[in-house]
């Protein structure tokens, strides 16, 4: 199969879709690769270390879209890009359709085969897809709540770990799944005091378990949210839903009872946001206020780390990328229920219940 990588062009998304290992791989089973030339070179891949691998560098976007039947991007199609799409294309990527309604009526009018890595779903319920961004975004969360707390970025002044004599920061996590957990981990590693929220009480106690205290948790319920807001300095908000919008945990009512300066910062915001005063932003203008609270909701966070995502990415996704193209996407997704829950759009349909309610697209069943 002729499997084709693209240079990204959302605002500042600097990641690639495969590193040259990963095109390695794919050569060695005896695909071939077509990669738009200076793809990498905001992972610091050069188009040389592309054609050791194995890979044939193409002069632009239209090239490898018209060379390949296998399209494999970071993020979704941007609009300048839907018209490259075929209808005998596969789009292998992160989609986010929930929060996407155009973007999902296109594929599904245009016929392309869409197989979304955040819906990617392992029979015990993890997403092994998701999961290294998630990490990744994670643990960028707090390093970028502890700048926007700065006073010159407009926050309160405070620093994450205080002083001697000085409180720390309040730090209140929303989830505790895999980017919640590692907020949670960097930030009492920057020595703030940390609440993480979840409705499950099982990884509350695994983290009490764990951080014997020196993280609190709290049951989730809309009361004690409130309660844990309007106190906190910076509240990171990591909710998930596989495949659907993330709920308004925090909404408008909250953002105005918070202190003045303190900062929020949307990890779900991908899904449509977890904070009701959410709207995406990008790392040109990562902020906005809403009532003198910092709202950082930037929609590719690991973007602004992409020789570490790049990376990471490429280590989950080759395993289904070497399926997709060797068995063919018929027979991979048959093979796999892994992958099939991955599969957003086929043959004119969509497939995804999740996708469906957020947007209104009406939902057929995968093989009806």
């Amino acid at each position: 199969m002729i499997v084709g990588i693209p240079t990204e062009v959302k605002t500042h998304e600097y990641r690639v879709a495969a590193t040259p290992e990963g095109v390695r791989e794919l050569a060695h089973a005896g695909h071939e690769i077509v990669v738009q030339s200076g793809a990498g070179v905001g992972s610091a891949i050069t188009d040389d270390d592309f054609v050791a691998a194995g890979a044939k560098i193409l002069p632009d976007a239209d090239a490898v879209f018209d060379a390949a039947e296998l399209i494999v991007k970071v993020k979704e199609p941007q609009p300048e890009e839907y018209e490259r799409f075929r209808a005998d294309h596969v789009l292998f990527t992160y989609l986010h359709l929930a929060a996407d309604e155009k973007l999902t009526r296109f594929l599904v009018e245009r016929g392309v085969r869409a197989i979304a890595y955040e819906t990617v779903q392992t029979t015990d319920g993890k997403l092994p897809l998701l999961a290294p961004m998630s990490e990744i975004a994670g643990r960028m969360a707090p390093q970028e709540g502890a700048k926007y707390l700065e006073r010159p970025s407009g926050g309160r002044g405070v620093l994450m770990g205080g002083a001697s004599g000085v409180r720390p920061a309040i730090v209140v996590v929303l989830g505790g799944g895999m980017a919640g957990w590692n907020a949670a981990e960097i930030a009492a590693g920057m020595q703030a005091e940390v609440v993480v929220v979840d409705k499950n009480v099982e990884r509350l106690r695994e983290i009490d378990r764990i951080w014997r205290g020196r993280i609190q948790t709290v049951m989730s319920s809309r009361l004690a949210v409130e309660r844990v807001v309007v106190d906190a300095d910076l509240v990171i908000g990591a909710v998930l839903v596989p495949g659907a919008k993330a709920p308004h945990l925090v909404t408008a009512d909250m953002v105005k009872e918070m202190r003045p300066g303190a900062v929020m910062v949307d990890i779900s915001i991908d899904q449509g946001g977890c904070f009701e005063t959410s709207h995406v932003t990008t790392h040109a203008e990562p902020t906005y206020v809403v009532d003198d609270v910092v709202h950082y909701a930037v929609g590719n966070m690991p973007g602004a780390v992409p020789r570490t995502s790049t990376y990471a990415l490429t280590n989950v996704t080759l395993p289904y990328l070497l399926a997709l193209a060797t068995d063919g996407p018929e027979r991979a997704i048959t093979e796999d229920a892994s992958l099939a829950l991955g599969v957003n759009s086929w043959d004119g349909k969509l497939t995804n219940e999740g996708v469906a309610d957020a947007t209104g697209v009406p939902f057929t069943p995968l093989g009806s």
